[in-house]
């Protein structure tokens, strides 16, 4: 199978989340394939709830011979390995230790099922995931929006604070 560039968005926000993030790094790249590019780190407050603790952000990119479905399921490991805990039923946001989003998936793939969507429904709608983006990709092209991911970011609404970490 070919291998695809795969872009994934890590944010932790609950305990050390520098650590958090190296670990899912190093997770990814044994579980996932090799990670070849990483942005900056930015720390970034809370988007859609309220919690006094800020989300330490990257983005990554990978190249995989995984499928979306079988990449999805072992982010999700990852993040559970890693203290997610799921099981709580809530309405919206809330801090965690480990989040991984796909962004987007080779030269432009459209998924959406039950398990997974890409592009990320919600990332041109926010700072602390295109800031981290354009450091690895500001050329990519959304495939749905049709812009640039640096253009994306021009037009962005969200003012949220998002800082070089």
């Amino acid at each position: 199978m070919a291998s695809e560039s795969v872009f994934v968005l890590l944010g932790s926000n609950l305990g050390d989340r520098e650590l958090l993030v190296n670990q899912a790094c190093k997770m990814m790249d044994e579980r996932c394939g090799r990670i070849v590019a990483k942005s900056r780190l930015y720390e970034s407050e809370p988007w859609g709830f309220q919690s006094e603790y800020w989300f330490l952000n990257q983005v990554v990119k990978i190249e995989t011979t995984l499928s979306p479905d079988v990449m999805m399921n072992a982010l999700l490991a990852i993040e559970e390995e890693l203290g997610r805990d799921r099981s709580t039923p809530h309405d919206g946001y809330v801090s965690r230790p480990m989040d991984l989003d796909i962004l987007y998936w080779g030269d432009g793939l459209i998924v959406e099922n039950q398990h997974v969507i890409v592009p990320h429904p919600r990332l041109h709608q926010r700072r602390f995931t295109l800031l981290p983006l354009c450091d690895v990709a500001p050329d990519y092209v959304h495939p749905i929006k049709k812009k640039t991911n640096r253009q994306l970011l021009d037009e962005c609404q969200d003012v949220g604070k998002v800082n070089i970490y």
